[in-house]
């Protein structure tokens, strides 16, 4: 069986990324910045189509950085659950899934890391309501 893993895009080893509007023949698009150069400060993005980091500056359509979430580290889940709260009456809360890890962001926000009924793994910036590990069984 292999499993899926979805790591939500705003997470970046930097804790920026940069933003590029697009040209005539490339699409907007979002690249972490995966450095500084030490001469003038100008942040750094890996193109893909040359295998090397360049300055964003290299780049006409560069429009602007943007700050993103850093994981510092990693907690594990410990045995606890989550969903999403309904916040309708008739609306049922979504399924439970067991929380493998929390991830810890430099803003010291805690996402809990996922797995749902299919195997798929991932963040979740959705969920609202955690059950404790004694707890997990009912809501």
């Amino acid at each position: 069986m292999m499993l899926r893993m979805r790591i939500h895009h705003d997470f970046t080893g930097s804790g920026w990324v940069a933003i590029f509007s697009g040209t005539e023949t490339l699409i907007g698009r979002t690249w972490e910045v995966d450095g500084w150069d030490p001469a003038t400060g100008t942040a750094l993005v890996v193109d893909p189509e040359m295998g090397a980091r360049r300055p964003i500056s290299d780049y006409p359509d560069f429009s602007h950085l943007e700050k993103a979430n850093q994981v510092v580290t990693a907690l594990p889940g410990g045995g606890w659950h989550g969903c999403e709260r309904a916040h309708m009456p008739d609306d049922p809360d979504s399924p439970i899934e067991p929380v493998l890890a929390w991830l810890v962001t430099s803003t010291g926000r805690l996402v809990p890391v996922t797995m749902d009924a299919d195997g798929g793994i991932g963040s979740d910036f959705d969920m609202n309501r955690f059950c404790p590990p004694s707890r997990h069984s009912g809501r």
